[in-house]
């Protein structure tokens, strides 16, 4: 595993987990990935997590909403809002479910999700793989986190291109009243063509029927709520910067930079390196840095931002709010570091 010479900017110690993960790094990704999070559903796990990682951070405020610390966890994990309760007990400030589609869907053929431990990384071409919005909504309705929540959203596979606003919409009213905050994803490698709403007239279409679309959902529900845009780590910095002025120009409230990349020179060498799908984890995170800065000084405080990528302890997640990042994300770090991971970001980001 990677790591600095700074003792600083070690990776969380965590024996316990440590035993833990060598069980679950027995199993096949997708099956451990599902056997833990049930497990950390059950009662005295939720307690016994909150107990041991649990920390009293600094609250803040971002887009009008107030969150308990500034460390959050990624889309992606709980597709399905599940284990909203169960992750909320290891002490995030926010947490993002979904992706969520109008349809439920199975997603791309198994194998999908492979670990490439040696790196501290992750890649998967899930696609979308959800039962669909209303189980989710649902299951988020019943929450009792009382940290913030964010719902992703995106398109059915088999929605053609043309056809995506439909999805976005149907979503974004479903979701609405039972989300914190939205996040519009344009920027999953997994599902076809869905990067090419990140330019150009695509871009400006989709973002004006949702700026539309918020802006009768406030009225209808007397509380406005924000729409967030992930976007791509592998665009080039001309491309960021038309991205944020066009999120400048329909005033969206946050942008999340970014998703995984398809970058390889990274992780070249290793048995999984030419699988297809998006790298996440400890490798990419100087891309995610270094794209992270561009969209901060594009954006020049004029949306929120939310940093995410390769944050694999505290001092990462601090980087990234000095970059610029109001908020940050982890997934990746929390497979190969635990809940750990979790109380040293938001100690560190205190």
């Amino acid at each position: 595993m990677t790591t600095s010479n700074n003792d600083a900017n070690l990776a969380p110690n965590d024996t316990l987990f440590r035993l833990a993960r060598a069980v679950l790094f027995k199993m096949e990704p997708e099956k451990a990935h599902d056997f833990a999070l049930s497990a950390a559903s059950n009662g005295l796990a939720k307690s016994f997590n909150r107990k041991r990682y649990a920390v009293t951070g600094t609250p803040t405020t971002s887009m009008g909403l107030a969150l308990p610390n500034c460390v959050g966890l990624a889309a992606g994990l709980d597709k399905n809002g599940d284990y909203i309760n169960a992750l909320g007990a290891m002490g995030f400030g926010f947490i993002e479910i979904g992706t969520i589609t109008p349809q439920p869907q199975d997603g791309n053929p198994q194998p999908r999700l492979f670990r490439l431990t040696e790196h501290g990384a992750l890649i998967n071409r899930m696609g979308f793989n959800n039962l669909g919005v209303d189980h989710l909504v649902a299951k988020a309705e019943k929450r009792t986190f009382k940290g913030c929540l964010g719902i992703n959203i995106g398109k059915n596979a088999s929605t053609a291109l043309d056809d995506a606003e439909g999805d976005y919409v149907t979503c974004l009213e479903k979701v609405y009243a039972a989300a914190d905050y939205i996040t519009v994803n344009v920027s999953s490698p997994n599902t076809q063509g869905l990067r090419d709403l990140q330019h150009g007239e695509r871009l400006r279409s989709l973002l004006d029927t949702l700026k539309n679309t918020q802006s009768k959902l406030a009225t209808q529900h007397g509380v406005y709520k924000p729409i967030v845009v992930k976007i791509a780590p592998d665009m080039s910095d001309e491309e960021l910067n038309a991205f944020c002025a066009t999120v400048i120009e329909f005033e969206i409230d946050g942008v999340i930079a970014g998703n995984t990349t398809q970058e390889r020179d990274i992780v070249a060498g290793h048995p999984h390196a030419q699988e297809t799908g998006g790298l996440s984890g400890e490798p990419m995170r100087p891309l995610a840095d270094d794209k992270m800065s561009t969209v901060a000084q594009a954006l020049s405080g004029k949306a929120a931002l939310i940093g995410v990528g390769g944050i694999s302890c505290g001092a990462d997640a601090l980087k990234k709010r000095q970059l610029g990042a109001d908020l940050v994300q982890l997934y990746t770090g929390l497979i190969y570091h635990g809940p750990a991971l979790v109380r040293d970001c938001i100690r560190k980001t205190a």
